[in-house]
């Protein structure tokens, strides 16, 4: 009997759910391992900057030739750039060069969708589907992505067990980088089932934008804000954060993002819901200030409980605008300007968030433990506010 062969969204969802478990684990282990080398706070704030700078150019080059190239060639090359950061982490004790494959790799300290790979993703996710059920699958895509990084925090702890079993330190946590570049090399052969794309039409947009160009434009500028905000608050830089405040261990921390992960997974169905309720920007806008709240509050509150569920709360509201502002992106632009318009709203993201990290580590070597808590959230308010103001007007075909 022949064997039904799999989808290529479901191929795609498949490989999102391998790197994102690896995320997962290195977002949290990336600090532990820069301050077991002899980094400082500081230090560990300037390679997760570098870290978002770099994939946010990769990203700019991408966005460009996505229209006219093979999103599969691309994916697959992608994943090969994985493999090579993965293995250049284990091997590279240097700060200086470090920092070269910070920029030119895949480590990603956010463990989101601050990622060469989440453009070309959605453009292919969204080829074959029709409006009415865009924002189920990126709520799917989202889903699956989530709880893959959820055991990736889990898998966190991993290095500790080999200590306990009488391997070093840096030895275990350099096994978890080869571990990432193993994942690079699955995911590497899930984006090569993909098919190919057929030629793009003969009056595709050169540059990759077209008649969509000054909507995307506003976008991309409104989630630069967003993303700077963010940008205070990394996963990276929340561990440490937790780590220097309430003196959580490695443990117990993965167990918190694990559950942060699962709160986050299952917002993302929510927010379809919603979405088909009150609409995408309303969805955005209106699950994210509570969450900045959340934020802001656990700046300020002593006891380690109370942080950890507020933390939770915000888990849950926080990334219900991903799904929702993936899908409104795909629906605002055309077909052909979809890689690129996804790359350029991707950008800015990447970009402004890159700059935060380093303030973030600065603050820490300070003792202000609170700021980057307090300025990520009175940004982000400030961006939904704005995004409301200026888009709440226009729809996307589903909601005409």
């Amino acid at each position: 009997m022949p064997v039904k062969a799999t989808s290529p969204n479901t191929t795609i969802i498949l490989a999102r759910a391998v790197r994102d478990f690896g995320d997962g684990f290195v977002a949290i282990l990336l600090p532990v391992y820069l301050i077991a080398l002899g980094y400082s706070a500081t230090e560990v704030g300037v390679i997760a900057t570098v870290a978002l700078l770099g994939s946010s150019l990769i990203t700019i080059g991408i966005g460009a030739i996505g229209a006219r190239h093979d999103i599969r060639r691309l994916l697959t090359a992608a994943a090969g750039l994985m493999v090579a950061t993965g293995v250049a982490f284990a091997v590279i004790d240097d700060f200086a060069v470090l920092l070269v494959v910070a920029f030119a790799g895949t480590v990603n300290p956010s463990a989101g969708n601050v990622s060469i790979f989440v453009p070309l993703e959605h453009a292919a996710l969204t080829r074959q589907v029709a409006a009415r059920d865009r924002t189920r699958l990126f709520a799917r895509y989202s889903l699956v992505g989530a709880m893959a990084a959820a055991f990736g925090s889990l898998a966190a702890a991993v290095p500790e067990h080999l200590v306990a079993v009488g391997v070093g330190e840096l030895a275990a946590l350099k096994a978890m980088f080869v571990l990432y570049a193993g994942l690079g090399v699955i995911g590497s052969l899930l984006y090569a089932r993909i098919p190919k794309r057929p030629p793009p039409p003969a009056d595709a947009p050169k540059a990759g934008l077209g008649p969509s160009r000054s909507i995307v434009y506003k976008l991309a500028a409104l989630f630069a804000l967003d993303a700077f905000s963010g940008g205070f608050v990394v996963q990276s830089l929340l561990a440490l954060w937790l780590f220097e405040r309430f003196d959580l261990s490695l443990a117990t921390a993965g167990v918190l993002f694990f559950w942060t992960s699962v709160a986050t997974a299952f917002s993302f169905p929510v927010a379809a819901w919603l979405a088909t309720r009150i609409g995408l920007i309303n969805t955005m806008v209106f699950t994210h200030i509570p969450s900045s709240l959340c934020l802001i509050a656990a700046a300020f509150v002593p006891s380690l409980p109370v942080v950890l569920a507020l933390l939770l709360v915000r888990a849950f509201l926080a990334q219900m605008d991903v799904p929702t502002r993936s899908s409104y992106v795909m629906a605002v632009v055309t077909e052909p300007e979809r890689p690129a318009a996804a790359s350029f709203t991707s950008v800015p993201r990447g970009l402004a968030s890159a700059g935060a990290p380093a303030i973030t580590g600065a603050l820490f070597a300070a003792s202000l433990y609170a700021g980057p808590l307090v300025i990520g959230g009175v940004l982000k308010i400030s961006y939904d506010l704005i995004l409301l103001l200026m888009f709440r007007h226009v729809k996307p075909p589903e909601e005409e």
